[in-house]
């Protein structure tokens, strides 16, 4: 069987890690998946699924670590999500004249440079690129990538990972009555736009929020709602975030420039409403009045008609949004989809 190596830039389990897990399930039966990650809990559910795992400590050891699988080898898939990780494994696979499928994954992040300007450093290798949204693919042309280098495949959910979620009871009343918001409370994500919105509204003091994440602005944001905003709650991390979204009515998302938004697909599948700007990776997922709703991106004014527009919103209506986003999953957000893009892709390049 063909080794597949993925390498990761983090060992966590954000959305980026995510993916990998999901994309290396559906290719199993054709390539034996290796993951090469730091320290981190990546490894432990990376086995627990039956994959072999590798630590990523320095670039001259993942070198050493990856040469084996190149050596003697007909053919070999690599992908990666730093540059480092790409270049490594062309350097292999021209050294040992593997043929090579070699596939760069961009996630970005709130770091445009870090994210995007990289990329153009492998124009000239061949290597295949996957944008994980239009928007990202949009960002890496601007900085210098070449546009026939990439595909776009977005993200999606496992069909284990949809038909076990934990799932809100169908909407039974008008409105909602309890909002979540799951993100990295840096600036970028802009959490003060929803404190903007409640300051000015004082209709939407009946709904509670509560925040899931962690980052840079959490002390002050905290000191604010603890001020003006009782209704808002800062949870921290929390492992079982599946399971705390079927608790609520409507996942809201407020970064206007969202590479992609893997949360709102978990929404999706917890049965729950979800109200996103109309810009970047996120607006891009929801289809308004279809599937979810959207507000116009860093209009606090907007965001807070919308809330309370939602907050009033017929059953039906609401049962229909949820129903939109589970057709969603069975279709544009499958891993049936995903991973036959993926599928083909190294195809392209192995054949």
């Amino acid at each position: 069987m063909t080794y597949l190596l993925y390498s990761l830039h983090s060992g966590n389990l954000y959305g980026t890690e995510r993916m990998a897990l999901a994309t290396s399930i559906g290719l199993r039966d054709e390539y034996e998946t290796v993951f090469i990650a730091p320290e981190g809990p990546v490894h432990a559910e990376a086995q627990r699924l039956g994959f072999r795992t590798m630590r990523f400590v320095t670039p001259r050891k993942f070198l050493a670590d990856i040469r084996p699988f190149f050596r003697g080898k007909n053919k070999v898939v690599s992908i990666g999500t730093r540059v480092l990780h790409t270049l490594g494994a062309e350097l292999w696979a021209r050294v040992y004249g593997s043929k090579h499928a070699n596939i760069q994954v961009v996630h970005g992040g709130a770091d445009e440079r870090l994210s995007y300007a990289r990329k153009r450093w492998l124009n000239r290798l061949g290597v295949k690129q996957v944008a994980v949204s239009n928007f990202v693919k949009e960002r890496m042309i601007a900085y210098g990538a070449d546009v026939r280098s990439i595909t776009v495949v977005e993200n999606f959910l496992t069909p284990e990972r949809v038909d076990n979620a934990p799932r809100r009871q169908a909407f039974t009343a008008p409105g909602i009555r309890k909002v979540v918001v799951v993100s990295r409370l840096d600036p970028i994500k802009k959490i003060d736009l929803l404190l903007d919105a409640l300051d000015a509204t004082p209709e939407l003091r009946s709904i509670e929020f509560e925040i899931y994440g962690s980052g840079s602005e959490e002390e002050t944001l905290k000191a604010r709602a603890l001020g003006n905003n009782p209704n808002v709650h800062f949870m921290g991390y929390c492992p079982d975030i599946p399971e705390r979204m079927s608790k609520a009515d409507l996942l809201l998302h407020l970064c206007p420039e969202e590479p992609f938004g893997l949360a709102i697909l978990e929404g999706m599948a917890a049965g729950i409403v979800a109200l996103v700007p109309d810009s970047g990776g996120a607006g891009a997922i929801i289809e308004d009045g279809k599937n979810g709703f959207h507000f116009h991106a860093n209009d606090a004014a907007d965001l807070a008609r919308k809330l309370v527009s939602i907050q009033q919103a017929p059953t039906s209506q609401l049962q229909a949004i949820v129903a939109g986003g589970i057709e969603s999953l069975r279709t544009r957000y499958s891993a049936k989809y995903g991973v036959s893009e993926y599928r083909k892709l190294i195809h392209s390049c192995l054949d």
